[in-house]
């Protein structure tokens, strides 16, 4: 018997060459082309027709537009449909679209700029973006669609497909390269996860312009030719279980916060076409799945991933789990919980890795080799999550090896948040921290030193002009001195030591 927190069940499904992950997403559809595809609800449909065309008609306008493949796209788009269509678009021409947040700020934006060089940038005017000389605007973008059908640009799949923005250690938000084979690798989360086909309606509650739902929400859904439902931009939580209702969803899809916000009200509509929900972006109290299971009848699956490897570790339909554990890796995943001198006894706590060899690993750090290779331990690739893996190979998550915080699903760097703090006039010191202001809820809190309390609506206002929504602290603590290591390093987690002990 293995006694060694490894999992090596099947070997992972082999992608096809010539590759497109946007035709690939978009194949499915073409043996149901009437069905719809998305609806915006309360707003649009999509059948898998319109959005095929309007797809390849984005990707001619690229062209078009000057950009060649292999050139990338940076995106600065909205909680709209332009922000698939654009995305879909940019992959079927071949070109390396770069998907952003629209809450960042430009302050934020311009150093991605800097680095990525893109071809072009994609505006919605309603988006922060600096100025720069290859802009389409979103009404040439929208009308883009009505263009004749570009051919899907087909290649090696191991050639990059898009780039993703991740928060780092390092304060400085990493690029992401992936390549277009990752959206292959994504068929393992059908069964290991979704419990996905043909049949279903899927009901996401994030935004357009986040990689949750792009991946869970849209593009996987459309692979086996599923239908998409997406809440009209400003649905509250609470609205929710009526729209599944309403809309006859089969799934729900949502991140933990979206599941404690839509408990707190008295009596959850019933949702009779409901199989289950599934939750992913940090790790959901097993409270709330009781309380979700109790109001619905219904369990939540969650699963586990980060930017650099798509979801590998889940609970599913098929593989249900306690609600205390992640869940298993999934069928084709090669996972081991590591130790420095490699895999640990089962049962012990390790470092979550996975192989290098998986097809939804990252190609790697765009431009910082050195850095992709110190993410490396012999064949695997390390996540910097602790967990430990029991004999059924079901995996209880530990925490962070390091002081990221997590913000509604985002992860979030105190280095990125404390270099913008640290500029405001009168802060001597600062450290930034996750801390727990009730039972399974945490926010951002800013500690700072000056020589007396700073006025917190002007921080508050110099932190949204400087960074986006999500990473701004909810809390700032003025505090004598910062708690410091014998080496002179910030001590993150006494900051949260601190308040826990002040409350």
């Amino acid at each position: 018997m293995n006694m060694l927190s490894v999992f090596d069940n099947g070997a992972p499904p082999l992608c096809p060459s010539p590759f497109n992950m946007a035709s690939y997403v978009l194949a499915c559809g073409d043996s149901t082309p009437d069905k719809i595809a998305l609806s915006v609800l309360g707003s649009e449909d999509w059948t898998f027709a319109s959005l095929k065309s309007a797809v390849l008609g984005t990707a001619t306008g690229l062209l078009a537009a000057g950009a060649v493949p292999g050139d990338r796209v940076l995106m600065r788009l909205g909680n709209t449909v332009d922000f698939p269509l654009a995305y879909l678009g940019a992959l079927a021409a071949g070109l390396i679209p770069c998907p952003t947040a629209s809450a960042l700020t430009a302050h934020e934006v311009a150093p991605m700029i800097a680095t990525l060089d893109p071809a072009l940038i994609l505006l919605d005017p309603d988006v922060a973006c600096p100025p720069h000389g290859r802009v389409v605007q979103l009404h040439t973008l929208r009308a883009m669609r009505d263009l004749p059908p570009a051919k899907f640009h087909m290649g090696d799949p191991e050639r990059a497909g898009y780039i993703i923005y991740t928060s780092g250690t390092s304060g400085s938000p990493r690029a992401v390269v992936h390549a277009h084979r990752a959206i292959w690798a994504r068929q393992m989360m059908f069964d290991g996860w979704y419990g996905l086909g043909a049949e279903d309606r899927v009901l996401h509650a994030g935004a357009f312009n986040w990689t949750y739902t792009l991946g869970t929400g849209l593009m996987d859904p459309w692979t086996v030719g599923a239908t998409a439902l997406i809440p009209a931009a400003g649905t509250k939580a609470t609205d929710l279980p009526a729209l599944v209702a309403a809309h006859k969803a089969t799934i729900f899809a949502a991140a933990p916060g979206v599941y404690r916000q839509l408990l707190n009200q008295p009596q959850i509509p019933a949702m009779p076409d409901l199989r289950h929900g599934l939750s992913a972006g940090e790790k959901i109290a097993p409270a709330v799945c009781a309380r979700w299971e109790a109001a619905t009848g219904t369990r939540i699956y969650e699963a586990y991933g980060m930017s650099e490897c798509s979801t590998f570790i889940s609970a599913s339909p098929a593989y249900p789990a306690d609600t205390s554990v992640l869940g298993r890796p999934q069928h084709g995943r090669r996972i081991a919980l590591l130790g420095p001198e490699g895999p640990v006894p089962l049962g012990m706590e390790g470092t979550i890795a996975v192989h290098r060899d998986d097809p939804g690993l990252m190609l790697g750090y765009l431009d910082a080799p050195d850095e992709t290779a110190a993410k490396m331990q012999g064949a695997y690739f390390l996540t910097g999550d602790q967990g430990s893996m029991d004999e059924n190979c079901q995996i209880t998550y530990l925490g962070r090896n390091d002081d990221m915080m997590n913000a509604g699903g985002f992860h979030v760097s105190p280095v990125e948040v404390e270099a913008s703090l640290a500029r405001f006039d009168g802060i001597t010191a600062v450290g930034a921290a996750e801390v727990a202001v009730k039972e399974n809820v945490t926010v951002i809190a800013a500690f700072y030193t000056a020589p007396a309390p700073l006025d917190e609506a002007a921080l508050r206002s110099y932190a949204e002009a400087n960074l986006a929504r999500y990473k701004q602290p909810r809390l700032y603590i003025h505090m004598q001195a910062l708690p410091m290591g014998a080496n002179g390093k910030l001590l993150r987690r006494a900051l949260r030591q601190h308040f826990e002990a002040t409350r």
